[in-house]
């Protein structure tokens, strides 16, 4: 076997195993939790600009995805799935952070999570059209009641909108973007691979967010404390690259709508961090918001996928793009 060809056939995906396509994504969560808080230490003193963290942390993510890419030799997408990277880039490399950091300097880590408390619910829709899934209808049922709680638990927790601000408005673009960045990466996981989708991705976008990057090194040099810096290194190291692995993998292995719902236990172990790293109060509302959110999620998670409704073009069933994926 070539060595061009591991991108394909080191991405197993056995239908007989489906929950570990949950286990993965729930690394792949864990991993992300910190994100909201880490990027909140990384903007709030203003030692670095939310420019610079948003696009900095993808230029060095692309480095290490280039050194990886290149030292295991990975072969390049083709056709189509160049456009499927560019989206991944698009909505995971580019808007996601770039639209939160800005959000996060003046809206509070547990207001942020209502970004995580959405993803799940947004991730499940357009993954539901993208691959033509068709979760039970207690799915839909336990996922609507998943997000309803993750919002109400954040919305509580962060005191309250007190009105629709810019930071909210940030906050739901980066919703969207990001939904369609995770649906359209499990879905290219399948046949490129986990960690070399979200490694093309970073690339693909590397001289946007260099350029973007140089912009925000002139108008403000970055400074700050080694704290700030390491929670900087994370969103780097993490947040952008190695978190996606897993994550993607999880996506990939699927349901895609089901294992998305994984994700509304992001928003509780993020305001944990928060409480922890940063300070910010947290009380029964917080335990009570945690367990129904986790609970819906447990209740999403085990519906049963109904299958889909076709084989073709974009709308082509899980079994049908697993059979593509093990023998291209």
């Amino acid at each position: 076997m070539s060595i061009y060809s591991t991108a394909t056939n080191q991405v197993p995906l056995p239908l007989s195993t489906p929950r570990a396509g949950l286990w993965w994504g729930l690394l792949g969560v864990t991993a992300f939790s910190f994100t909201v808080p880490f990027t909140r230490v990384a903007v709030e003193n203003g030692h670095m600009s939310a420019l610079f963290v948003g696009s900095g942390r993808a230029v060095i993510a692309a480095l290490l995805a280039a050194l990886t890419l290149g030292l295991t030799r990975q072969r390049l997408p083709r056709g189509t799935q160049w456009i499927q990277v560019a989206i991944v880039a698009s909505g995971a490399v580019v808007g996601f952070p770039l639209l939160t950091s800005f959000a996060l300097i003046t809206a509070p880590a547990s207001h942020g999570a209502v970004v995580i408390a959405l993803l799940p619910a947004a991730t499940a829709v357009i993954a539901v059209l993208r691959t033509g899934e068709q979760p039970a209808r207690s799915f839909w049922i336990a996922a609507a009641l998943g997000a309803f709680a993750a919002v109400a638990f954040a919305v509580v927790q962060g005191g309250g909108f007190g009105g629709l601000h810019l930071a909210d408005l940030l906050l739901f673009a980066a919703v969207i973007v990001c939904a369609i960045g995770y649906a359209e990466g499990g879905l290219l996981s399948r046949s490129l691979g986990s960690w070399q989708t979200i490694s093309w991705g970073l690339v693909l976008a590397s001289p946007l967010m260099l350029v973007l990057t140089g912009i925000a090194v002139i108008q403000q040099p970055p400074t700050g404390s080694a704290v700030e810096w390491s929670a900087f290194a994370y969103l780097c190291a993490v947040s952008m690259f190695l978190g996606f692995f897993a994550w993607y993998r999880g996506l990939a292995i699927g349901p895609m709508a089901q294992v998305s719902q994984v994700q509304l236990a992001q928003p509780v172990m993020s305001i944990l961090w928060s409480g922890l790293l940063l300070g910010e109060t947290i009380g029964w509302a917080t335990v009570l918001g945690g367990i129904a959110v986790i609970a819906c999620a447990l209740t999403a998670v085990r519906a049963r996928n109904r299958g889909s409704l076709t084989a073709k073009g974009p709308g082509r069933d899980a079994r049908l793009l697993r059979q593509e994926a093990e023998h291209p």
